[in-house]
């Protein structure tokens, strides 16, 4: 969904959702892709996809270029991580994260996409380890996140969007957003929830029938429920001929779809409006 204003803005529809691959209801995959042409994004990041679910989940919704994390890593992985745009894109960095010897891996996938007239944007898509226990290891690999970023950037601000697996209070997030450093280094992006959104804006809770029976079996613990799935976006300093404003952020999936609960995370759906300064060149 694109909407031009004046000849130098631009907003851009991201989303990031965790499909929760093909599991139980068979409905899913056809709700969420119903989901997909109803909103209408421009950038999405997709976790725990199967590779054999994409032309179900893209069809007709207009993001017809797509990188799945199996095309990247050349492994038989296929259940992982999917980059996919209105516009064309091209991956410019692939990082994988074993946080202890003999785990499986984790990864982080780095795209530029071709913004129609304004230019490329750096999208990153960080795929984190879930476990409590394991906060360490999300904190390097999102310090790994900023350093892609940092390396790769466009004068475009930067994205950085996905199942995070942290919540906003963990030294992570904060680091992404400014209020602590991380290894003596700092950095600032915007999280659109808190910029545009309205609640607690959770995405992994007990009141979803789907991800209860997930808590259940992973943390044992009721009335759980955290903010785990986000959108970041790069702060103006990173960025002095650019801006991204965040106008509106809402969850997506957070009710049953005729009766059937999407996934066991809600997505996160924002709506930015990308500006050029026009005297920069």
């Amino acid at each position: 969904m694109v909407a031009r204003g004046t000849w130098d803005d631009m907003r851009i529809r991201v989303l990031t959702m965790n499909v929760q691959h093909d599991a139980g209801d068979p409905r899913r995959t056809g709700l969420i892709n119903v989901e997909l042409r109803r909103l209408s994004p421009d950038l999405v990041a997709l976790q725990e996809v199967r590779k054999d679910q994409l032309a179900t989940l893209l069809d007709g919704t207009g993001l017809a270029h797509v990188t799945h994390q199996e095309d990247v890593l050349r492994s038989d992985w296929s259940d992982g991580t999917v980059l996919a745009t209105r516009w064309p894109h091209r991956v410019v960095d692939v990082q994988e994260h074993r946080p202890a010897e003999g785990d499986v891996h984790w990864w982080t996938l780095a795209a530029a996409v071709d913004v129609p007239e304004l230019g490329e944007l750096l999208f990153i898509q960080p795929a984190t380890p879930w476990r409590l226990d394991q906060a360490g290891a999300r904190e390097a690999q999102l310090l790994a996140a900023v350093e892609v970023d940092q390396l790769h950037r466009f004068r475009l601000p930067s994205i950085i969007a996905g199942d995070l697996n942290a919540t906003p209070k963990s030294a992570g997030i904060r680091f992404l957003t400014g209020l602590q450093s991380l290894g003596g280094r700092s950095a600032h992006y915007h999280d659109a929830w808190v910029v545009g959104g309205n609640g607690t804006g959770y995405t992994w809770t007990v009141a979803n029938p789907l991800a209860a029976a997930e808590i259940e079996r992973l943390v044992g613990q009721p009335h759980h429920r955290r903010r785990i799935d986000y959108i970041f976006v790069g702060s103006a300093h990173s960025h002095p001929t650019a801006r991204a404003r965040i106008l509106h952020a809402e969850l997506i999936g957070d009710a049953p779809v005729d009766g059937v609960w999407l996934s066991d995370h809600f997505g996160v759906l924002a709506d930015l409006e990308y500006s050029l300064d026009p005297l920069a060149g």
